[in-house]
């Protein structure tokens, strides 16, 4: 990366520092960067024929049916002295069909079909590539490139099974146009059912979609479907990158769900790990032909340290292949529309933010500590799925704040659409734990859902799945706690923890929808207040599945409050599905009053007013608005539906007065009772 760079400037940096002037003295850092990149796709497209071809790799790498029944194995392995190919097919002899060694560490083997013409490899069959190491050993791997393993009862390690059906799963559906509001569900296949099992893809396409499509929401972020040997990693220790996880069911019932939810109009994102591996050998790519490095780096580089996992060589030109490659599978395999890409941080810096608070300061972005190397495989990640598939999606998890990261490639940003508004749900937690309701305070619950840079989308939440996890509570958890078991029968008191509780997860999600950012997330199972947090089996909890597990049957109890919450919050997304706040510009606040704990802003022709005091309600309070005419309600968190005490007539009209107020040329007067938000609608400028 030392060598002359050239003169390629960033075509349109004027922007950015047009935009942030604060970034003007690290104008050079981004020039370097962009050179960087140049240099890169011009030698990908010198080498490789450009990066369309070099994306799609793994049309070569691994084994392949050819049209005439032969087969085709290709593996790339440089620290191996030999390698072979074993299995069904050959009775598991290790050593009876060896690959040819060509240059750059790769390998490469033919083999004709039988002299009936059928294939010598069917379909289902198992394999292994065996590679003799430098060091004499034997080795038995797994191949980066498999499309399906499966790991049968009672066995340590994931078999390689060659997936080649005769008659493969064909989409019906085409993906569904890129979103310009983002409502997005964050799902994971083997926890959506209330059966203490691992459910399945077809479970999920049967009985999950259906309410997510109630829901309004319109795109899906799934979890842990990369394949991990360890189910209580959530996803996030991949030993097979190719092959979406066996535990839920077939590749084929992976794409028909995908399907399907085209079908609905919902975009299917896929939480891909780039940024770490698992370090397991006989089934993950960890010293996949007997070296420490390969697809990693060698030595201390190449482990995290917290994770216990492997970090990948980005600088490695195979490394590269394999990780672009697996982008564009899983859009044209599969048909994902995109990605949340996980640990975009630990990935940017070569401190990988272990130990580092991030304060903000400029200088903490650029320097010797950004990992260039990871940094540019993101650029060409982003820069390829954007030039090829229009439609997608990216979504950065990216905690330090890094300037740039959801701008553009031409202005020198690294091409993200969303970056994850992370410190949201942090707040939330924070006020629940350590705040009374009477001591919150407003300005700074507005300053942190607001605090996002101008011009980088932000998908805002209340509760991820970070927040489910056992250790931690849900936000329903720290609302009602343990009265969720005895008090949410509605033949049951309505207790103040309950009341206080629902009021306040309605209020809670409504506010960071409407003003936290650009997109909006909800985890599986919080939209109605699931009331456990989220425990897989493992030696810990005797292997037991009752919190791995959504109990989507509580809300189908007339009997139970939950599905008050379900109705909200599918009210609240079918309302911005109506008036589109997200995609509109940031709102104009015109109240953040501490000792009356109101908040109120305009968005997207929509006046949202959140009453948070605890018992103070308010007749006739004044609330700025923009345009004149007759406003009515919208919303109303105190609905009776969303299991509320109805105080507000929704017949009543709200007449703008030509009464300025807060900067605002005109006001309104409202009741507003405490614990209550409510949206207003200008029915005549909507």
């Amino acid at each position: 990366m030392a060598t002359e760079l050239g003169t390629v400037e960033v075509p349109e940096l004027d922007v950015l520092l047009g935009q942030d002037p604060y970034l003007k003295p690290y104008e050079k850092d981004f020039h370097r960067r962009y050179r960087l990149f140049d240099r890169l796709l011009k030698s990908i497209e010198g080498n490789e024929g450009g990066l369309e071809k070099f994306s799609r790799s793994y049309q070569s790498f691994g084994v392949h049916v050819l049209e005439n029944g032969g087969i085709c194995c290709k593996e790339w392995a440089p620290g191996a002295e030999a390698m072979f190919l074993t299995g069904d097919f050959n009775g598991w002899n290790p050593f009876s069909h060896p690959y040819k060694k060509l240059d750059y560490g790769k390998w490469e083997l033919h083999i004709p079909p039988r002299e009936d013409k059928s294939v010598i490899i069917p379909h289902g069959s198992k394999l292994k590539v065996v590679m003799t190491s430098k060091s004499g050993e034997t080795l038995y791997r797994i191949s980066p490139w498999a499309k399906y393993v499966i790991r049968e009862d009672n066995k340590a390690v994931y078999d390689w099974v060659h997936w080649e059906p005769p008659q493969p799963y064909k989409r019906k559906h085409a993906s569904p146009k890129k979103l310009k509001s983002v409502r997005i569900y964050e799902a994971h296949v083997g926890i959506a059912s209330s059966e203490g099992r691992i459910a399945s893809y077809k479970n999920f396409t049967d009985n999950v979609l259906p309410k997510i499509k109630d829901l309004g929401y319109n795109c899906i972020q799934m979890m842990a479907i990369m394949e991990h040997a360890y189910y209580a990693s959530f996803g996030y220790q991949i030993t097979s990158f190719f092959a979406a996880s066996s535990r839920y069911g077939t590749p084929d019932e992976l794409k028909e769900l995908i399907d399907v939810a085209h079908s609905m109009g919902i975009q299917v994102l896929l939480d891909v790990v780039h940024s770490h591996a698992s370090n397991n050998t006989e089934d993950g790519l960890n010293k996949f032909d007997g070296t420490d490095s390969c697809f990693f780096h060698d030595g201390a580089r190449g482990i995290h340290a917290l994770w216990d996992s492997r970090l990948f060589d980005y600088s490695n030109w195979e490394v590269l292949r394999f990780l672009l490659s697996n982008l564009r599978w899983w859009i044209e395999e599969y048909g994902f529309d995109g990605f949340r890409f996980d640990g975009v941080t630990s990935m940017l810096y070569h401190h990988h933010g272990i130990g580092c608070g991030f304060s903000g300061g400029y200088n903490e972005y650029f320097g010797l500590h950004v990992d260039e190397d990871s940094l540019l495989y993101l650029l060409l990640a982003n820069h390829m799925i954007h030039t090829l598939y229009p439609h997608c999606i990216t979504v950065a998890e990216e905690v330090s704040g890094m300037p740039a990261i959801c701008c553009p490639i031409s202005q020198g940003g690294v091409g993200f659409d969303y970056r994850l508004a992370m410190a949201v749900p942090d707040k939330w937690i924070q006020i629940l734990k350590e705040l009374k309701d009477e001591d919150w305070d407003m300005g700074n619950i507005v300053h942190t859902l607001t605090n996002r840079r101008y011009n980088e989308k932000c998908i805002a939440y209340a509760e991820s799945h970070d927040q489910a996890l056992v250790g931690d509570k849900s936000l329903a958890f720290w609302l009602m706690d343990a009265e969720m078991y005895t008090n949410m029968s509605v033949f049951s008191p309505l207790t103040p923890v309950i009341d206080r509780g629902m009021q306040l997860h309605k209020m809670l999600r409504l506010i960071t929808h409407a003003l936290g950012g650009e997109g909006y997330l909800n985890f599986i199972g919080n939209e109605f207040g699931h009331p456990e947090w989220l425990d897989f089996p493992r030696k810990g909890n005797g292997e037991s599945y009752h919190y791995a597990r959504r109990q989507f049957h509580l809300i189908d109890d007339q009997q139970l409050r939950y599905r008050f919450l379900y109705a909200f919050d599918r009210d609240m997304n079918k309302l911005e599905e109506k008036f589109g706040w997200l995609a509109a510009p940031q709102a104009y606040i015109s109240a953040k009053h501490e000792s009356d704990k109101i908040i109120a802003f305009e968005r997207a022709n929509l006046i949202f007013i959140f009453n948070f005091h605890p018992y103070k309600s308010y007749t006739g309070y004044r609330v700025a608005v923009n345009k004149p005419g007759k406003y009515m309600i919208a919303l109303d968190t105190d609905s009776s539906e969303y299991g509320g005490h109805q105080r507000i007539n929704h017949k009543t009209e709200f007449f703008a007065e030509d009464a300025p107020y807060n900067s605002c040329s005109h006001s309104i007067l409202v009741y507003i009772p405490c614990r209550v938000a409510i949206v207003l609608c200008n029915i005549d400028n909507s």
